[in-house]
């Protein structure tokens, strides 16, 4: 914005460059809410200082005062664990519904609940999403850990209610709302209604169940229910985005550059032995300008794919099925081939589904697999089969319309991004792992990692933007960096190094990168080089699993090189760990054996320490 004549001159920054860093230190990663908590803290403060013959009767804001019981009688708590920002914005909705009532309502992340108010909490809600199989937020790891130890105090006047989101591909669906529902009940509160357990369409879930929620805060906290508030859909409230676009209205980037990377850089003398590429990964540049989108390195992309062609024929063939048949639902009218190319899920399997299908089918082997006792085994088939492959397996009768209704909607994808717009201007980059495979005899394919693939430049892709605020580099530039990716997990850490160079960042950047074969697998190969060269990058540690005889992986890199990991963590370093779920586990596990080894730790302590880095916000993940 252009300054004007009058624009006031702004005081000088009051603090010294030291100072000013531990400040940033101290908010990086909070959300809208906390970082409310802290200026109200940093104002009473302040107002001490200012009148100190009155300090005896100066009280501290209410939203940082600690809870007496009359108080939290009085009040609603919401709190709310989220990986990519779902559980978030359902939570802030709730909350912008209670304060509309005339509610008082509190809404904090899970990291920045102080646990010790629990005990004296008379009504709670939580709102948690699901990671992998039953896992919670890395924002509720510390939260979860004190409900489930000895710590937790009895709760006998609470009263709760939880929301889970999760996707039912998987067979723990939900599985860390579940426990925490039944954890609460363990210490004695009183659940007012049952355990909400949300899909990937949050909404037909969600917006039940804060009807719910905000019928019982009213009639508990007794304030009339004569001017009911509006229940809006989950939207993005991020003010620093363009609200204009989000994954409901994907902004339509340009393509620039669609380039295969695995298999490219280098063709060592082992090349015979271990180079037929098994992989096809791609380095994808589209163009933000004119979005008004605004990233931050950790951030995720979403795409608004299409199913393939080829996989939608496929579903109309198996069920004998007319693609030009009209179908109507939520109000939309279209023809069944666009319900599936466009507004259904095709590759991922859910629960309900396969019950709706296995009663068409009458199908005893598959009504099996959904007993509670069959979770491995219905993991298993989740894992290994699509949808066409179950409508292969187990042939039944379906119509257009019944199809249309059983399927869960399209969701959109989600990829790290691998680029810093202070580098790279109006641009996002990722690295994508283009799925494909043989399996029942038919060819298959990964839905959006093949429609990504397909695009040409020129063509439009939707997008929209995805915040991961507890995935950043640290605020504090002299800080060291240890960055664990290996795969398409490095994408997030190539916008990190980049950032880290453009901003001068003082503290050092060291990078465990892994894959099976050097020789088409160490992508950015001659980037990551020329950071080693310019001393943007530190140290690279690599592990090729497959490229010798004993199997070699980050995990055990980091075994390897303990001593100077525990080194660097002791003197304030951030950890980072992209890529798959198992894998985040191995390096999890790596990491306690490292703590305890070198810190002279048992293994409770261990594990704690790691709680204790994640909850200073010093122990970020992106797994998948």
């Amino acid at each position: 914005m252009p300054m004007s004549a009058t624009q006031p001159v702004l005081a000088p920054i009051p603090l010294a460059e030291e100072r000013r860093a531990l400040l940033a230190q101290a908010v990086a990663g909070l959300d809208g809410a906390s970082l409310w908590w802290v200026s109200g803290y940093a104002a009473g403060l302040a107002q001490a200082q200012l009148a100190p013959q009155a300090a005896s009767a100066t009280t501290l804001p209410k939203a940082i005062a600690p809870a007496t019981g009359t108080q939290a009688a009085q009040r609603l708590t919401i709190v709310y664990g989220s990986q990519t920002g779902n559980a978030r914005r359902v939570a802030e909705a709730l909350s912008q519904q209670a304060e509309a009532a005339g509610l008082a309502v509190r809404l904090l992340r899970a990291d920045a609940y102080p646990q010790r108010e629990l005990a004296s909490e008379r009504l709670l809600y939580i709102v948690i999403s699901t990671q992998g199989e039953g896992d919670p937020p890395d924002d509720s790891i510390g939260l979860v850990e004190f409900l489930r130890g000895k710590r937790a105090p009895k709760l006998p006047e609470l009263k709760y209610a939880v929301l889970g989101l999760g996707d039912s591909s998987y067979a723990n669906f939900c599985g860390i709302a579940s426990r925490l529902d039944a954890r609460l009940a363990e210490l004695g509160g009183s659940r007012l209604f049952a355990a909400g357990l949300a899909d990937l369409d949050i909404d037909t879930v969600a917006t039940p169940w804060r009807e719910q929620a905000l019928a019982h805060a009213r009639d508990l906290l007794k304030t009339p229910a004569a001017a009911p508030a509006t229940l809006a859909t989950v939207t993005p409230l991020r003010p620093g985005h363009a609200g204009v676009w989000s994954h409901e209205h994907p902004f339509p980037a340009e393509l620039l550059l669609n380039q295969r990377i695995s298999g490219r850089d280098f063709k060592g003398p082992r090349f015979g032995q271990h180079g037929a590429a098994d992989k096809d990964v791609r380095h994808i540049e589209l163009s933000l300008d004119g979005s008004g989108l605004q990233y931050e390195p950790g951030d995720a992309l979403g795409v608004r794919h299409r199913n393939p062609a080829a996989l939608v024929d496929g579903v109309l063939e198996a069920l004998r099925l007319d693609g030009e048949t009209a179908v109507s639902d939520g109000g939309d009218t279209l023809p069944l081939r666009e319900w599936l190319a466009a507004r259904r899920e095709l590759t991922r399997l859910s629960r309900p589904f396969l019950a709706t299908h296995a009663a068409h089918a009458q199908a005893d082997e598959l009504n099996a697999l959904l007993a509670p006792a069959q979770n491995a085994a219905l993991a298993q088939l989740f894992n290994t089969h699509q949808l066409i492959d179950v409508l292969r397996r187990w042939p039944a009768g379906w119509s257009a319309q019944e199809l249309v209704a059983a399927l869960r909607p399209l969701a959109p994808r989600l990829y790290s991004i691998a680029s810093s717009r202070k580098r790279v201007g109006e641009e996002a980059h990722l690295t994508v792992d283009v799925l494909g495979y043989d399996a029942f005899g038919h060819a298959h394919g990964g839905a959006a990692s093949g429609f990504l693939a397909a695009r040409e430049e020129g063509d439009q892709v939707p997008v929209y933007i995805e915040a991961n605020e507890r995935f950043r580099v640290p605020a504090d530039g002299s800080r060291d960096i240890l960055m664990i990716g290996p795969g398409t997990g490095v994408a997030p850490f190539r916008g990190f190094v980049q950032e880290r160079a453009e901003t001068g960042a003082r503290g050092r950047n060291w990078l465990f990168f892994g894959a099976p074969h050097f020789n088409h697998g160490f992508f950015y190969q001659s980037e990551w080089q020329d950071a080693l060269r310019s001393g943007e990058l530190h140290r690279l540690d690599l592990a090729f699993s497959r490229d010798q005889a004993r199997k070699i992986y980050v995990q055990d890199r980091l075994r390897e090189r303990g001593r100077e990991v525990y080194d660097w963590l002791q003197n304030g370093a951030h950890l980072y760990v992209c890529g798959a779920i198992g894998m985040g586990k191995d390096v999890h596990a790596a990491l306690q054996a490292i703590v305890a080894e070198h810190g002279g730790l048992d293994e409770e302590a261990a594990r704690d320490y790691l709680v204790n880095l994640q909850t200073e916000g010093r122990y970020g993940r992106d797994v998948y």
